[in-house]
């Protein structure tokens, strides 16, 4: 996962400097890069996707700490593993339908308006990013092992 944080700071440095030049070109030269805006939906659309693969395995995305961590211990390890198996199960079948499309969009070389890029590239973004995602899942899963309860004080009234 290091390399594809990596990969996502290299996506991120080139969509800025995409940015910069082509409002250089445009405020001060008077010529604008062709489909830079074009380029850089893309290279957001692969940030969104890659990035995704990272909140997964480092266990960052958005849930319900204050709700789950008032379920009993196997309650609450239930509730994460089902989270992962989810996890792993939506992103295969976005793998499995984006494929199709990816093969149609190369198999008919289809290209973006303005930049003239190959459609399957940033589709493939998608795919690529729930299957790391999904790896990111599994790592979790494989991982997790039941918390223990740490009683607090107000739960035992005689401490």
């Amino acid at each position: 996962m290091n390399a594809v944080r990596v990969l996502v700071a290299v996506l991120l440095i080139a969509s800025v400097l995409l940015n910069f030049a082509n409002v250089f070109g445009r405020k001060f030269l008077h010529a604008p890069i062709v489909g830079a805006e074009e380029v850089m939906t893309f290279l957001m659309i692969a940030l969104v996707f890659f990035g995704a693969g990272v909140v997964a395995y480092d266990g960052t995305h958005i849930n319900m700490e204050i709700v789950i961590d008032r379920f009993s211990p196997r309650l609450r390890y239930a509730c994460m593993a089902i989270t992962q198996l989810a996890s792993i199960a939506v992103a295969a079948i976005i793998i499995r339908l984006g494929i199709p499309v990816i093969q149609h969009l190369a198999q008919f070389d289809e290209r973006s308006q303005a930049a003239n890029v190959p459609l399957f590239i940033p589709q493939a973004a998608v795919p690529l990013g729930f299957a790391l995602l999904a790896l990111g899942a599994l790592t979790r899963l494989i991982a997790l092992r039941p918390r223990p309860t740490v009683p607090l004080a107000a739960d035992h009234p005689g401490a």
